[in-house]
């Protein structure tokens, strides 16, 4: 029996391991794990009566809660500095006068729209994991559900954070004439100004890290209210309003395209407590980035996905999609990436060679760089914001993979006595998470092209490794990924976490958008959950609610 050299054995395993034909077949693996997160859906018959006045107790119940969320925002809400229209006022100015308790309302509203969303979600998808409901909510139940939970914030102070004040302070220095790009607020105008004093700390001498389009937005705006502050926020809540009814508009659309249900992906995308208490409660730009995105995508792919010719009103269809999706980069840039599967998706129409890459590549690139460019010029400002867009890595996020690995070694470092090396191992976890993420969009990319994932999946996923790998992880980024992960995938792998995930953070921040003492936070959560235990004791001797929360918890029991 002839010798084998186990040297060689194994060196050759290791070469056919690493070889190409093996590379692309764990590619192929891994696009078929991503792909197996989506699956067909079919619409189903709306709900009988005692389930529609199910549906209207707990609409109702989470309109209480955002009610106390809005009255509990005049006291444990992020209030202005200066100009706080309540101060000294007799009602409306009795809860920055009661903390303990404004913080309790706060709260306990929070719980109320977030236990409501959750509750909507038995009239949606039945049991999460089994997600078979005979019957589903339809399009206009759920819409006038969103509508009565958002109302009472649009008059609200903002909430769960202060970065409103920075677009008010940054605006009006381009208003001023000023480069924002250049100058933080207190350099600008003044440490003792009315719109530096609200600006947190931290970003007063930091200069703007969004792009043209806002700022123009915001000088519009700096222009029409100067430094009155309310109307200012009550404005800039208006673009974000706009942005939430473009996400609304776009949603259900690219559900359709997906072969989803458009109420689920709503019910997890647009009505989502994230999109209620930060989009619109807290008042972000990434509402008009995401908004823009999504209705960019929908219309890029509405030219592209058809099978008539790519020809006058079909190419026109495609431009102003890709012109959209470049607009929303000059809100914030990450909503750019839809670019990169909008063209892999026109590249699959056109053939499967480099050449349709390239092609759609020079066809896209040309529309960016115009549209940018235009921008950039238009509105004033230059092209500064390039050099300003890692401003937000000043915060150490522990919601961002890299930071954390970095903190926690970082502290394990002192506990041993070996010294605080936080900030040399930041400058190592969080490039090899951006070589990570980087791969990782590079995949979809090609899984796209290859029609292995639809363009929106891919997308989704993509968002997903940008933020959970991202230097600095807000609780609002998580959006980018879950609103077209909402339009596309709908296994209970995915619909789980993300419903999980979306609850837990909608509950644990607090409506300051700061921190308060720890012993103020433990008497809030004691009163609310005393609040709660009372409330439900008084709900569960109502019939209606004793059937419906007795459906619930069976439903629970069941599935688990």
């Amino acid at each position: 029996m002839p010798e084998i050299d186990h040297a060689d054995s194994q060196g050759e395993s290791d070469r056919t391991q690493w070889s190409a034909p093996a590379r692309r077949t764990r590619f192929r693996e891994l696009d078929e794990k991503v792909a197996h997160l989506h699956g067909q859906e079919f619409s189903k018959p709306g709900l009988d009566a005692v389930e529609t006045a199910q549906l209207k107790g707990v609409r109702r119940f989470g309109a209480a809660g955002a009610i106390l969320m809005a009255f509990a925002a005049l006291g444990a809400g992020a209030q202005p500095v200066l100009q706080n229209p309540v101060t000294g006022m007799r009602i409306f100015g009795l809860p920055a006068r009661m903390t303990t308790v404004s913080l309790t309302l706060g709260i306990t509203g929070t719980v109320m729209v977030t236990l409501a969303w959750l509750m909507v979600g038995r009239f949606v998808l039945g049991g999460f994991v089994t997600q078979s409901a005979p019957r589903r909510m339809t399009r206009g139940q759920l819409d006038y559900t969103l509508l009565l939970w958002i109302t009472p914030l649009l008059v609200a102070p903002p909430m769960f954070s202060r970065d409103v004040y920075s677009y008010l302070a940054q605006s009006e220095i381009g208003a001023r004439g000023l480069d924002p790009y250049a100058l933080g607020p207190a350099q600008a105008l003044g440490v003792d100004h009315v719109l530096t004093r609200t600006v947190p700390n931290i970003w007063r001498e930091t200069p703007a890290p969004y792009g043209p389009l806002f700022l123009w937005m915001g000088e519009g705006i700096a222009s029409l209210t100067g430094y009155n502050i309310v109307p200012g926020i009550l404005l800039h809540r208006g673009l974000a309003v706009v942005g939430v009814l473009m996400i609304i508009w776009a949603l259900p659309r690219l559900a359709r395209r997906c072969g989803v249900d458009p109420v689920i992906a709503l019910w997890l995308g647009a009505a989502n407590p994230l999109v209620i208490f930060h989009l619109v409660a807290g008042i972000h730009n990434e509402a008009l980035m995401i908004g823009m995105m999504v209705v960019g995508v929908e219309l890029a792919l509405r030219a592209i996905e058809t099978s008539s010719p790519l020809t006058r009103l079909n190419l026109a269809l495609l431009l102003a999609g890709v012109f959209v999706i470049v607009l929303s980069a000059t809100i914030k840039i990450p909503s750019l990436l839809a670019l990169g599967f909008v063209g892999m998706a026109l590249a699959r129409r056109w053939g499967r060679g480099l050449i349709s890459m390239a092609a759609a590549a020079a066809l896209l690139g040309i529309v960016a760089i115009i549209g940018i460019a235009s921008m950039s010029l238009i509105s004033g400002l230059g092209f500064g914001w390039v050099n300003t867009l890692g401003t937000a890595n000043a915060v150490r996020s522990w919601m961002s993979i890299p930071t954390l690995l970095g903190l926690a070694t970082g502290q394990a470092g002192v506990f041993l006595g070996l010294g605080d090396h936080t900030t040399a191992i930041l400058n190592v976890t969080r490039p090899i998470a951006a070589a990570i993420a980087a791969m990782l969009i590079t995949r979809m990319l090609f899984a796209t092209h290859s029609g292995r994932l639809h363009a929106i999946g891919a997308l989704g996923v993509s968002m997903a490794a940008l933020v959970f790998l991202f230097p600095v992880v807000q609780p609002w980024y998580l959006l980018w990924a879950l609103i077209p992960l909402a339009a596309w995938a709908t296994r209970p792998v995915f619909r789980i976490p993300a419903i999980g995930v979306s609850a837990v953070i909608s509950v644990i921040l607090m409506p300051n958008g700061a921190e308060y003492p720890a012993w103020t936070i433990f008497q809030a959560v004691i009163a609310t959950i005393a609040t709660f235990t009372v409330l439900f004791a008084v709900l569960y001797t109502r019939p209606l609610w004793r059937s419906f929360l007795d459906g619930v918890f069976r439903r629970s029991a069941a599935s688990a």
